[in-house]
């Protein structure tokens, strides 16, 4: 009886894992097109709140640009600055975890993420690297409501 259960748990195991296996690796490919990222957190070690929209278009390549609006401490950009512009690179892993720089405006320095890409490139889950921030990007011509 004890050999039966130890083989059932680690057939239960097995297929567990094989359930949750990619079809095939991730790569700078499997983040491709438009997303709109929801960033919010705290900006440290000013202790103050941001909260940003972002839309950006990954190339497949390792290269992206976009257009950001940033609201620091609840105040939001002077007129005719609302959407800044940004670019950068990213790299992705087989496992989909990757990192990406984020080139901002001149005189700041660049801007780190580590990012997990899920849902088949659908959403991404990613964190500033120094700070108490963090956002979910999904695909712009994706149907997923949350």
């Amino acid at each position: 009886m004890l050999a039966v259960c130890v083989l059932w748990g680690a057939g239960s195991s097995a297929s567990a894992t094989d359930h949750h296996k990619r079809e095939k690796p991730c790569s700078e490919q499997t983040l491709s097109g438009d997303y709109g990222t929801l960033i919010e957190g705290t900006i440290l070690p000013a202790n103050l709140p941001l909260r940003t929209l972002t839309l950006v278009h990954y190339d497949g390549q390792g290269g992206f640009t976009g257009r950001d609006f940033v609201v620091v401490g609840g105040n939001p950009p002077p007129p005719g600055q609302e959407w800044r512009l940004s670019s950068g690179t990213y790299i992705v892993n087989p496992d989909c975890t990757g990192r990406a720089t984020v080139n901002v405006e001149p005189g700041n320095p660049p801007l780190g993420y580590h990012f997990i890409i899920v849902n088949d490139g659908r959403k991404v889950l990613l964190v500033i690297d120094g700070s108490a921030i963090r956002g979910v990007a999904h695909r712009v011509d994706d149907n997923d409501d949350d």
